[in-house]
C-alpha cells in the first residue's frame, strides 16, 4: 500500500469474488499472472507522456523478466493497487501505513494465486479496506515508479534500492460502506478529494474520478 514512493466498467471485477489460481497445469509459478500484466499494459495507452514512458518501461522489464511480477524480482518488480473513491467521488479512501507512516492508497505485492493485475488490486482493496462487494474498473488509471528502501524480498543485492511498478485501479464504494482497518494499517480514513494529505496522490485522485464520471 504505497502512494509515490515509496474506464468504463464493461471491464469491471468484483473486489469480494474468491480468486482462482494463477497458474495453469503444467506452467511455471505466475506464468498467466505474467502474460495477463504484459498483455494489460501493452494495450493500455497512458493519459499523459509520462504515463506513457512508464507503461513502456513496465513492458520492457516484464519483456525480460519471467517473474517481473513478483517481489522476488530484484531490483523492479510489479505492485498493484486501488484507489477507492466514495460513491459521489467526493472523498478518496486511504490507508496509513505502517512502515511508511504515510496515507496512501490501498495496494500491494501480486501473490501467486492473483490470475491478473486487477484481480490483484481487487484483493488487496478487499484485505485493506474491510468493504465488500466494491467494484473494482479492471483498466489501469495511472501507473507510478517509486524506490521502496522497506522492501527486501531477501533475494539480490540488499544494498540495491528496489523499484515498485506500480499500476493502480480504481474502485467505488456504495454509500454508507463500512470500513475496517487491517493489520498491516495504522489507520484508514475517508479523506476529501480536494484536501489530500499527500499531494503527490493529486493526478492519482484527477484521473480516477474523471474516469468513473465518463463510465
Amino acid at each position: 500500500m504505497w502512494a509515490s514512493w515509496p474506464t468504463r466498467c464493461c471491464g469491471a471485477a468484483e473486489v469480494g469474488r474468491e480468486t482462482q489460481p494463477g497458474t495453469r497445469p503444467g506452467t511455471l509459478p505466475g506464468t498467466s499472472l505474467h502474460a495477463d500484466a504484459l498483455a494489460t499494459l501493452r494495450s493500455w495507452t497512458g493519459p499523459t507522456p509520462e504515463q506513457e514512458r512508464l507503461r513502456a518501461r513496465y513492458v520492457t522489464h516484464l519483456e525480460a523478466h519471467a517473474d517481473g511480477v513478483f517481489r522476488e524480482s530484484v531490483p523492479d518488480h510489479l505492485t498493484a493497487s486501488t484507489l477507492v473513491l466514495s460513491h459521489d467521488g467526493a472523498r478518496v479512501l486511504l490507508t496509513l501505513h505502517a512502515k511508511a507512516r504515510r496515507w496512501f492508497q490501498l495496494g500491494g505485492h501480486l501473490e501467486a494465486g492473483d490470475v491478473s493485475l486487477a484481480d490483484a488490486a481487487a484483493r488487496e482493496a478487499r484485505e485493506e479496506s474491510g468493504i465488500a462487494g466494491l467494484v473494482l474498473d479492471a483498466v489501469p488509471v495511472h501507473l507510478d515508479e517509486h524506490v521502496v528502501p522497506f522492501c527486501r524480498p531477501g533475494t539480490g543485492d540488499p544494498a540495491r534500492p528496489v523499484h515498485h511498478l506500480d499500476v493502480r485501479f480504481v474502485a467505488v464504494a456504495a454509500p454508507g460502506a463500512e470500513t475496517a482497518v487491517s493489520d498491516e494499517s495504522l489507520d484508514l480514513r475517508w479523506w476529501p478529494a480536494d484536501a489530500l494529505p499527500e499531494p503527490e496522490l493529486t493526478e492519482l485522485v484527477v484521473l480516477a474520478r474523471a474516469r468513473t464520471r465518463g463510465a
